[in-house]
């Protein structure tokens, strides 16, 4: 098949052949291994089709189990009496900057409670520990997946490294093989630009502390009014800018000195400290650093954010939202429409092999997918629809990715493999990971803990009334009051703008007379860490029982091998 499709002057394939090559590289997805595809691009192109297919087939029950517990939520809109309680509440609440803000009342976020509940209620629990599980099933079945078809394409016990021995050999029967060196010129890098990274997520964070004040004085009403749902999606956007333009410094700078497989992990560990560690402030840190009225925790001269009393959830989802839509709608823009772009500049240009640049990048487009993949599961106890969009990507994705490879760009020299490397153990490490900060986000930064012990403990069904409802008064039991006659007070606030208002509330545990933590708030805290660990331990045993029942090998893949063995001893044996 190698020999009979042709191959113009730039690499690309033919037009007569490249419907044929798309179809069977399309065909890979769905598990339909037609030879064209792995004997035109070899082994290694026909894996990463293979294991994107495998991927977007299992993010569909993911994807269902996301959208109902969207509709969970959804269906209890209307109803939900802690909507209810902040939507006709006449309660007054601080200032949420220092001396430029108002004083508002907490029926007028009424639209923000209501988008809270959609994403912070009891079936978020239940979907992130789903998906803990789901990621440790989607590996190991991938295991076994990719064993069946390496066996049926005879490279099971195809080794990299003596094959590229082999070719040095041949080459130079005197050759000497490379050594393994370890730099620690390097290692220090690495460092240096990891610090670089979190000192730009305290930027990002600087941003949206200035963003939030300056915009309550703009002009304009709507503005003026959303001031901080404004400052979060202007910092979500910035965020955006900030990876698309360390992606490529990344890629400049640390493909000049590393190899490919320490270029790999480095380059993931970039990438993904670039993505989510605005996402970990907003997730961790956000509105438990701030102090309260009178005395203020303060960040280049300005207050930190607060969290909104319905919780701080929505702005982990606000901003994983819009990282996420901007990242793959503009990413498959930008990578289907440069190589059109080159391609058709090209046309008419004398037939020389260095015409066409561009070379379909495997690495890229493996590292796109795991990024996603890490959205996928790490803060989706935050983002349920975050495997829907993974899914409707990933049906578009495959195809893109197909037409470039083919039609647009240089293609790749076949080369064999047996598994898809070193982004196994990434995955692996993503799986690990997403347990640990699906675990934080429920017992950290979901409401789902305060409103357990409220239920249980402070609630009027505490003492075993049942003719009430069990969450009447949470709203107003989280909040804590601030008096204006306070000197601390009246220092951080500006007196002639708060109307005759002589206290108001904000979202913390603490008492009125000297601002200390109450009881509940130890108790609240008390059970956040107990459900941490124990969501934490029943999740990981889950995971190690769907690793031990689901084995990597099918077992007639072990028998093929055995098989294959015996013959070869025989051969060899005569």
């Amino acid at each position: 098949m190698r020999d009979t499709l042709w191959i113009n002057n730039t690499g690309t394939v033919s037009k007569s052949a490249s419907t044929s090559v798309l179809t069977s590289c399309i065909s890979v997805v769905f598990a339909f291994i037609f030879p064209s595809c792995r004997y035109y691009f070899g082994e290694k192109i026909a894996l990463y089709y293979l294991w994107l297919g495998w991927y977007t087939k299992l993010l569909v029950p993911a994807a269902a189990l996301g959208v109902v517990v969207f509709l969970y939520g959804l269906a209890f809109f209307n109803t939900n009496p802690l909507i209810n309680e902040v939507c006709q509440s006449n309660i007054i609440m601080c200032p949420r900057c220092d001396k430029t803000c108002q004083v508002w009342k907490l029926s007028d976020t009424c639209s923000y409670a209501k988008v809270s509940h959609l994403f912070d209620n009891e079936g978020t629990v239940a979907f992130a520990m789903f998906m803990a599980i789901w990621a440790t099933l989607f590996l190991e079945l991938w295991k076994r997946h990719r064993a069946r078809h390496v066996s049926q394409w005879k490279v099971y016990d195809w080794c990299e490294e003596e094959e590229e021995l082999i070719m040095e050999i041949v080459n130079d029967p005197d050759c000497t093989p490379k050594q393994f060196r370890h730099s620690y010129l390097r290692s220090t890098l690495v460092l240096i630009l990891l610090m670089l990274i979190i000192g730009l997520a305290h930027a990002l964070v600087v941003f949206r502390v200035v963003a939030a004040p300056l915009l309550s004085e703009c002009q304009w009403k709507f503005l003026k009014d959303h001031a901080n749902t404004v400052a979060v999606m202007l910092g979500a956007v910035l965020h955006y800018v900030t990876i698309q333009i360390m992606t490529r410094v990344w890629k400049l700078h640390l493909s000049l000195f590393l190899t490919l497989q320490s270029f790999t992990v480095k380059m993931f560990t970039f990438q993904f400290f670039t993505l989510f560690s605005s996402l970990f402030y907003v997730a961790f840190f956000l509105g438990r650093i701030n102090g309260h009225p009178g005395n203020y925790v303060r960040l280049a001269g300005f207050r930190l954010e607060e969290c909104h009393p319905s919780g701080c959830l929505t702005d982990l989802f606000i901003q994983m939202a819009v990282i996420m839509l901007l990242k793959q709608t503009l990413n498959n823009i930008f990578e289907f429409t440069v190589p059109t772009y080159t391609s058709n500049r090209n046309l008419g240009t004398p037939p020389i092999q260095d015409v066409h640049p561009l070379t379909f990048s495997l690495f890229n487009e493996f590292l796109e997918m795991v990024v996603q993949f890490s959205f996928t599961t790490t803060f989706v106890a935050a983002f349920p629809l975050a495997p829907l969009l993974a899914l409707i990507n990933n049906i578009f994705e495959i195809r893109l990715d197909a037409i470039k490879m083919v039609r647009l760009e240089r293609r790749l020299v076949p080369r064999k493999t047996n598994d898809i490397g070193v982004w196994t153990k990434v995955l692996e490490a993503i799986g690990v990971l997403a347990v640990i900060a699906n675990g934080l986000v429920i017992g950290v930064s979901s409401d789902f803990i305060p409103r357990l012990v409220y239920r249980y403990r402070y609630g009027p069904c505490a003492n075993g009334t049942t003719d009430t409802r069990c969450m009447q008064g949470y709203i107003n039991d989280t909040l804590s009051m601030a008096f204006m006659s306070h000197p601390d007070v009246q220092r951080d606030f500006k007196i002639e703008q708060m109307h005759n208002v002589t206290e108001c509330c904000y979202r913390d545990y603490r008492s009125d007379e000297d601002y200390s933590l109450t009881p509940q708030f130890w108790l609240v805290l008390a059970v956040r860490f107990a459900f941490i660990i124990l969501f934490e331990h029943v999740v990981v045993v889950c995971k190690f029982i769907a690793a031990w029942f689901v084995p990597n090998n099918p077992i007639g893949v072990k028998n093929d091998r055995l098989h294959d063995k015996l013959a070869r001893l025989k051969e060899e044996l005569r």
